[in-house]
C-alpha cells in the first residue's frame, strides 16, 4: 500500500471518529461509509510535493448516496474538485432514525499527501 492510500485511508478512520458525537441524538444512528473511492492527485501538485487536505460538507441521503457536496474549507482550491468528485463515488450504510434511513449532513476530510523519494 502506497503512502497516499494509507493517508487517504485515514481520512475515513477520521470519519469513523466523528460516529459519537453524529450518534449523541437518542435513536439516531450516523451514516458509515461501505465503499470509498481514493481522490485522482493532480500530477503537477504530487510532482511539487504538494500536500492538503479538503473538508467537503455532503449530504448523505436516505439510500446511503453522497448528494450536495460543497467545500467547507480547502488548504488548495486545486484539490477541491478532485476530492468532490471522489466523495460522490462513495457508498453509505444511511444514517438510521428510530430504525428509519435518514438523510444527513456531515463534513468528510479528504486528505492529498504527496509521497516522499
Amino acid at each position: 500500500m502506497t503512502i497516499s492510500k494509507l493517508l487517504f485511508a485515514g481520512c475515513v478512520f477520521c470519519f469513523a471518529a466523528l460516529a459519537p458525537v453524529l450518534a449523541a441524538i437518542p435513536g439516531r444512528e450516523p451514516p458509515v461509509p461501505v465503499r470509498t473511492v481514493a481522490p485522482d492527485y493532480p500530477s503537477d501538485l504530487r510532482n511539487q510535493g504538494v500536500s492538503g487536505v479538503v473538508m467537503v460538507k455532503c449530504t448523505i441521503d436516505e439510500q446511503g448516496n453522497v448528494a450536495e457536496t460543497t467545500v467547507s474549507k480547502s488548504s488548495n482550491e486545486t484539490f477541491d474538485k478532485y476530492a468532490m468528485d471522489a466523495l460522490k463515488k462513495w457508498k453509505f450504510k444511511p444514517a438510521r432514525q428510530d430504525g428509519n434511513p435518514v438523510s444527513m449532513q456531515v463534513t468528510i476530510p479528504i486528505k492529498f499527501v504527496a509521497e516522499e523519494s
